[in-house]
């Protein structure tokens, strides 16, 4: 049963990266390479927040009821790792907002993995915890590591 559900998962986060490369090469086909990257560009902020809402409620689909709470009143979702059954703590943005948690709930390590391009993210959250619960060794093969300091260890685990 649980090969089924690894396959399952397997498929819909095959499926989420095929549609986020196609979304990056749409992107790429419609600027110019004599124009400045997308975001340099004047209006690329246009429809923002709708791609920013569409990204959310992507996620949103995706979380259990535990998860959707926790983020729903904190911003932030705790995910277990396929591998290790380690703990995550993944917070609301797109860069460094990842972070492994001792067996306190308080951050030990802080991870930084994303998919390519520009994502809002809803987007960058969902991959992020597909990618920690189907492939944990893989993601964190690809990402940077760096230790959380002291006294964000020392903090209270709902920081």
């Amino acid at each position: 049963m649980s090969g089924q559900l690894l396959r399952k998962a397997n498929e819909r986060l095959r499926l989420f990266l095929s549609e986020c490369g196609r979304r990056a090469r749409v992107l790429q086909r419609q600027s110019n390479r004599t124009d400045p990257p997308p975001r340099f560009v004047q209006d690329f902020r246009y429809g923002y927040w709708e791609r920013e809402a569409r990204g959310l409620e992507l996620l949103k689909e995706w979380l259990s009821p535990e998860q959707f709470a926790q983020y729903d009143a904190k911003s932030y979702f705790e995910v277990t790792g396929c591998h290790s059954g380690k703990r995550y703590r993944i917070s609301h943005g797109t860069s460094m907002n990842v972070h492994e948690l001792d067996g306190a709930g308080f951050p030990c390590v802080s991870w930084c993995f994303m998919p390519k391009g520009y994502l809002v993210a809803g987007d960058v959250m969902l991959a992020q915890k597909i990618a920690l619960e189907t492939d944990e060794h893989g993601a964190l093969a690809v990402a940077n590591k760096w230790s959380v300091p002291t006294s964000r260890r020392n903090m209270h685990p709902q920081y």
